[in-house]
């Protein structure tokens, strides 16, 4: 099932806004579970450092 949750979780992690386990947890999926949707839909996986020191100093915001 594709829920919103799932949509807007893979969305902010394409963006580099949420690192993986963020998205994961904002969509209620496992790690695996989000990786294998990711891959569904064609979005590469980000070396997790990049996104944590590009979002260190900034607020996670969804709007």
């Amino acid at each position: 099932m594709h829920t919103h949750a799932l949509t807007t979780a893979m969305t902010l992690y394409q963006s580099g806004t949420l690192t993986l386990s963020q998205a994961a947890t904002r969509a209620g999926r496992s790690e695996a579970e989000l990786v294998a949707a990711l891959h569904q839909h064609g979005i590469e996986l980000h070396d997790e450092a990049d996104v944590t020191a590009a979002t260190a100093d900034a607020p996670i915001r969804a709007d």
